[in-house]
C-alpha cells in the first residue's frame, strides 16, 4: 500500500536538505513545533493544508511542486507495486482466450 504521508514526508525533507535548512530552523520560520515537522518528514503524521502551506512558505517552494514531487513518487511505487505482483490466472480453465478465424 502506498502511504501518500511518508512520500510526502520524503519530499518535504529533501527540498528542507537541499536547502540547507535545520529542523529548529524551518520550525521557527514556519512556526510549526520542531517535534511535529519530524513526525510528519519521518510519515508519521498527516499535514494539513494549513501546515503544508506554512512549511512550503518557509521554505520558499511552491506547494504545487511539492504535490507534484509526491503525485510523481506515488505513482513509481504503484508501478513497483504492479510489477511486483504475480499475475495469476483469472479465468475458468477451458475459456477460449483467442483464436484464429
Amino acid at each position: 500500500m502506498v502511504l501518500f504521508r511518508r512520500l510526502l514526508g520524503d519530499v518535504l525533507r529533501g527540498a528542507r536538505m537541499q536547502r540547507g535548512m535545520t529542523l529548529r530552523e524551518l520550525s521557527a520560520e514556519a512556526r510549526v513545533s520542531l517535534g511535529y515537522i519530524s513526525e510528519i518528514e519521518r510519515g508519521q503524521k498527516e499535514a494539513s493544508s494549513e501546515l503544508l502551506a506554512s512549511l512550503c512558505q518557509a521554505m520558499d517552494l511552491p506547494l504545487s511542486d511539492v504535490l507534484r514531487d509526491v503525485a510523481d513518487a506515488v505513482a513509481i511505487e504503484e508501478m513497483a507495486q504492479l510489477a511486483s505482483t504475480p499475475i495469476t490466472a483469472a479465468r475458468p480453465a477451458g475459456d477460449v482466450v483467442a483464436s484464429a478465424a
